[in-house]
């Protein structure tokens, strides 16, 4: 390494922030990206430990250790071919991935970790303010068509690689703008999706086209099918292309059956976020969900949840309360125990910052309310043992509600496409396919692939990108006999 003792002589570095009461006036990212010499700081940190954990931490097994000391040795452009070599989006995993890799690292023993996260967003900001980052269409051309269905990570991940070895690749959204749940999923303060427009302009230039308003299969709810504009069949797809990648989100959200769940002001978190992003891009919208001067409670303690807190209190609302069911986790996890696995711990976000009562153990019993509209969430605490939920005698609560997000996970894909397709599912609703062999990420129908929540339910974003390019790599190697695209 660069500095040998650089993990003895410097200390962790966080990324700066805009002051919470400043922040929540706009939609604005408000992260600061490390300057070069903090950047440089940090890489002297990684250690010359042997075996670098953090690598397979990483999903897409990114080197760390590789651009850690090429960032210190101001090499931006070599680190950012390297840190590209395998995430072929590093801008946004910089920003919203929770950082597996941190968790694993060598140094998190026994001192805070180095901040792989934040050199990994200083190398990809600067690529793209330095000009690193180019089209780089293929040499020559197959003559093969794939279809991919989904622009979110996972897809755009495999479209990108499959462009880049030569294929003519069309990607088809069902939203009226190319990203998925990027796009419409994480808040604008947490990742501006200027990013996104960026990667499709090159990707465009690399020879993917995209095609958005378009919905694959048939039989769609009337609130997915009022999205688009066209709807396509499989068996189109299936003459027209020689290949076609499923990489769907798990979009299908987990539900709150209690007694008053149909009252208005009860709504699913991605109802609401997906509005201000809509909002944010320049659309006007009819009936927009907002919680300015509303009692808001959040259920479910997770990322969503967390995403749902911000974006009420950019509203403007008059409190906001988040729920979680499972007991509150310590405030520092066993590392002797646990690492260099994802530990259990108390996590504060940005969003939990910026003003929000929290609580755990919580189970929500009823929501009440008066001509139809909710007011009231009635709940009570509850206790694990054995693995089961017991409610704690006396514990019950109520509190005003005007506004409830249920964001308590997702639990498969929509089933229409899965059905559309004939594919075999498995127990969790998800398309079945392998992930190693001759038939790694094929599914039961010929020549369909699937890759991303599509096939492991809910998960990361560096899973899908992992996911998206390992598919890639198996559909090349399908219509090709072989591939030099790496896994």
């Amino acid at each position: 390494m660069g500095k040998i003792t650089g993990f003895m002589e410097f200390e962790r570095q966080e990324e700066d922030h805009l002051d919470p009461a400043t922040r929540v006036k706009n939609y604005k990212e408000f992260t600061i990206t490390l300057t070069d010499g903090q950047a440089k700081v940090q890489g002297a940190r990684c250690m010359d430990c042997g075996i670098p954990f953090c690598n397979t931490g990483c999903p897409v097994n990114n080197m760390i250790p590789d651009w850690n000391d090429l960032v210190y040795h101001n090499n931006y452009k070599a680190a950012s071919d390297n840190l590209h070599s395998t995430n072929n989006f590093p801008e946004v995993t910089g920003r919203i991935c929770p950082a597996p890799c941190e968790a694993a690292c060598t140094l998190g023993i026994n001192d805070d970790p180095v901040g792989i996260k934040s050199i990994e967003r200083k190398i990809a900001d600067a690529a793209w303010e330095r000009g690193h980052v180019v089209p780089q269409p293929p040499l020559v051309k197959t003559g093969k068509k794939v279809a991919v269905i989904g622009s979110g990570p996972a897809g755009l991940a495999a479209a990108q690689q499959l462009a880049r070895a030569g294929h003519d690749v069309t990607v088809f959204e069902k939203s009226d703008r190319i990203g998925g749940l990027l796009r419409y999923g994480i808040p604008d303060f947490k990742m501006e999706k200027g990013l996104i427009d960026r990667r499709v302009e090159q990707m465009q230039a690399e020879g993917v086209t995209f095609r958005t308003s378009v919905l694959i299969g048939k039989d769609f709810p009337t609130t997915v099918s009022n999205m688009a504009r066209d709807t396509i069949f499989p068996e189109d797809l299936h003459n027209q292309f020689d290949a076609i990648v499923m990489a769907g989100g798990a979009e299908q959200p987990r539900d709150l059956p209690v007694p008053g769940r149909e009252l208005k002001g009860v709504h699913f978190a991605m109802d609401f976020l997906p509005q201000q992003n809509r909002v944010n891009a320049g659309d006007k919208l009819k009936d927009q969900i907002k919680a300015t001067g509303k009692h808001v409670v959040v259920i479910g303690g997770g990322d969503t949840g967390s995403d749902c807190v911000g974006t009420s209190n950019r509203h403007g609302a008059a409190s906001v309360t988040q729920f979680e069911l499972m007991p509150q986790p310590p405030e520092q996890e066993n590392k002797p125990l646990v690492w260099p696995y994802w530990p259990t711990r108390l996590r504060t976000s940005s969003s939990h910052e910026e003003g929000c009562e929290r609580d755990w153990a919580v189970a929500t019993k009823r929501l009440e309310g008066k001509n139809g509209k909710v007011e009231k969430l009635v709940a009570c605490h509850v206790e694990w043992k054995d693995g089961k939920m017991t409610e704690v005698p006396g514990s019950e609560f109520e509190m005003p509600a005007d506004l409830v997000f249920l964001a308590m996970g997702f639990v498969s894909p929509v089933q229409q496409v899965l059905d559309a397709f004939g594919v075999q599912k498995d127990a969790r609703g998800n398309a079945k396919a392998a992930v190693e062999g001759e038939t790694a990420y094929q599914t039961s129908a010929p020549k369909v692939f699937v890759a991303g929540d599509m096939r492991r339910g809910q998960s990361l974003v560096v899973w899908a990108i992992r996911e998206g390019r390992q598919c890639a790599r198996a559909v090349d190697e399908f219509l090709m006999g072989s591939s030099v695209l790496p896994r």
